[in-house]
């Protein structure tokens, strides 16, 4: 490399990984190298020395047990295909902007989930969607494997000439069950990679796509990961048609990212909390017997778990059961090895037919204990409940049709998250905005400080008189609303500590012309080539453009310093230094070399507009000056 290369500032072409959300198939490859370089030959996958790596856990039979449709392919194949949109910053609609980490995303949840991937990869503890059920009424389009961003403006009709039609998924198509299944799966694979690995996921369904649920979310989170099915009563009687058989049921799916993860315990009543009556310096708990007690639990049943204990005699204890015979322990030796260390094993003296013997007790302490959830819910709120709920909020009209009750949510927040770790909450069919309101009351009721984070699809809201009242054309003005009006209406019981603010983004094409992957009008490509930045985009438009493209999360903190008579954007503390003002001279470069040395970060990335120095001189020395000061990473766009 030449030494006027080293000195050429990098610039971000439509090419760059910097330039489009997370390429996931090459990911994978990158993941695949990473575990069989060997399988590699000229950078290709060898798939015979893969199945030879592998040996008996390929299974290539054409018999074998698979679930297939019309379309699966290209489902993949678009979940696979990286996005080059942006969310634009919406600050003035925005609540508590500033200080506020939820989020609202209006757009296509595809291209959403696929913009998240690098900033909230493994950071949503849990997500909670009410996808369409599928019933012939459902708002549908279809996905454009080539540019989906574009044919999302054109649909919803944020294009001025659209030539695609806006319709339903009705039952007499041939491919009803396909067309949904080319929906949900790509959507349902993205989100996974946003899942921590405790995280977990719940979907409500009906009938109609209940077994087409099951079979792709077992292919996507593993069956080793499937909790249940929870069925609800909706407390709403359905027709029985000609079928004869009324439904009062609907469902709710729940997987595990990870088998090793689960769902927590509900917090448990006054009555239930009252037998933890002992105390220590961990705090309350409760003593169960260590040996294994009720029906026949023998040795030889579980044999390792029947091992000799040391008393504080120092003899041998076994788990003999009082009739003589040979029990066994609640677990095995290792565990009591553990147990024993942190002091959560307890013995006393139990006199038995005028003969005192030692007992052996294991401590259960309040703070884990709770109570584990039935799949049956018949005493939850149902949906006329719902409704009157959202009604309360739009001064008793009803303005949204099937909402979900907040303490259904809020019931599901408690068996997926904990109140004080930060956890994300995510809906990417967020409807009438429920989980958002669910969130916000949870956090009041137990002092949480969860996020969430919502998406709705900017899609045509039916018009009533309730509709035209509040003008609302979209479901997704209808959603955030919602929000503003919850926390309005639960100001009086928000403190200080709860996130009460809600900051809106909206999905669209990409501000920066090189990185627009559609060059339709060449001449005028040829004639903007000097302007970078679309007409009409803001700095800041194309600061939370970088956040996504660069893996920073939409909450970041952002601080604004003039430099030079320049704005400069100070992003995580100065992990990522942003320039986008015109005439930028080498003062102004030195200026951030300052900044950089003053605040201290680990390591800082900068980015400037390519056509924003004040001649080509200064472009060529801010990487000198920058890399004087420790930064490496400088780019323009």
């Amino acid at each position: 490399m030449s030494h006027s290369e080293i000195n050429q500032l990098e610039k971000i072409t439509g090419n760059s990984p910097e330039a489009k959300s997370l390429d996931i198939t090459q990911q994978n490859i990158e993941q695949l190298k990473q575990l069989f370089p060997d399988v590699f030959s000229e950078n290709k996958i060898d798939f015979e020395a893969l199945k030879a790596v592998l040996g008996e856990a390929v299974d290539d039979s054409e018999e074998r047990y698979n679930f297939t449709w019309n379309g699966k392919t290209k489902a993949r194949q678009i979940a696979q295909t990286p996005s080059t949109g942006t969310l634009r910053p919406c600050k003035q609609e925005s609540v508590n902007w500033d200080t506020t980490e939820n989020l609202f995303i209006e757009g296509d949840n595809l291209e959403v989930l696929k913009l998240l991937q690098k900033s909230y990869h493994k950071k949503v503890k849990m997500i909670y969607i009410d996808p369409p059920y599928n019933t012939g009424r459902d708002f549908v389009y279809k996905d454009n494997f080539h540019d989906n961003i574009k044919n999302y403006l054109d649909v919803t009709g944020q294009l001025d000439i659209s030539g695609k039609k806006i319709s339903t998924n009705l039952e007499t198509s041939g491919r009803f069950h396909s067309d949904w299944l080319n929906m949900f799966y790509p959507r349902l694979k993205l989100a996974r990679n946003l899942l921590k690995d405790d995280g977990v996921v719940f979907i409500s369904i009906d009938d109609n796509e209940l077994s087409s649920l099951l079979k792709i979310s077992h292919e996507i989170f593993g069956e080793d990961n499937f909790i249940g099915i929870i069925s609800r009563s909706t407390g709403t009687r359905m027709g029985t048609g000609s079928k004869g058989l009324a439904r009062e049921l609907d469902y709710i799916v729940a997987y595990s990212k990870s088998s090793e993860f689960g769902l927590y315990k509900l917090a448990m009543t006054n009555d239930e909390a009252s037998i933890y009556n002992e105390k220590d310096d961990k705090g309350r708990y409760l003593l169960r017997s260590l040996r294994r007690t009720g029906g026949e639990n023998r040795r030889e049943d579980r044999p390792t778990m029947f091992y000799p204990v040391t008393s504080p005699d120092n003899e041998d204890v076994y788990p003999l059961a009082p009739e003589g015979w040979e029990s066994r322990w609640v677990c095995g030796k290792d565990t009591y090895e553990q147990l024993l260390a942190n002091n959560e094993i307890e013995w006393k003296k139990v006199k038995k037919a005028g003969v005192e013997k030692w007992q052996v007790y294991q401590k259960h302490y309040i703070s884990d204990a709770g109570r584990e959830v039935s799949d049956l819910w018949i005493k939850e709120d149902g949906n006329k409940k719902a409704t009157k709920e959202v009604n309360s909020l739009f001064d008793g009209f009803k303005i949204f049709d099937h909402p979900k009750p907040v303490q259904l949510i809020r019931k599901l927040i408690q068996l997926g998250t904990k109140p004080s770790e930060g956890d994300i909450v995510l809906d990417f069919f967020a409807g009438s905005a429920t989980t958002g309101q669910a969130v916000l009351e949870q956090n009041i009721e137990d002092e949480g400080n969860r996020k969430f984070i919502l998406v709705q699809l900017r899609e045509p809201i039916k018009q009533t008189v309730a509709t035209k009242k509040f003008n609302f054309k979209f479901i997704s003005e209808l959603s955030f609303d919602r929000i503003k009006r919850a926390i309005n209406n639960l100001s009086t019981k928000i403190n200080d500590n709860i996130d009460s603010g809600v900051k809106l983004f909206k999905l669209d094409e990409t501000n920066i012309r090189p990185w627009d992957a559609n060059f339709e009008n060449l001449e005028l490509v040829l004639q903007q080539a000097t302007k970078s930045i679309k007409d009409g985009r803001s700095s800041e438009d194309v600061l939370y453009e970088i956040f996504l493209k660069y893996g920073y999360d939409l909450t970041t903190p952002v601080k604004t310093e003039t430099v030079n008579g320049k704005t400069v954007y100070i992003v995580g503390a100065g992990a990522l230094i942003v320039c986008l003002d015109d005439e930028i001279t080498g003062e102004t470069v030195e200026g951030i070399a300052k900044l950089k040395e003053e605040l201290d970060p680990e390591t800082t990335q900068v980015v400037f507009k390519d056509a924003g120095f004040a001649d080509s001189n200064v472009k060529t020395n801010a990487i000198q000056i920058l890399k004087q000061a420790g930064i490496d990473d400088v780019k323009s766009i």
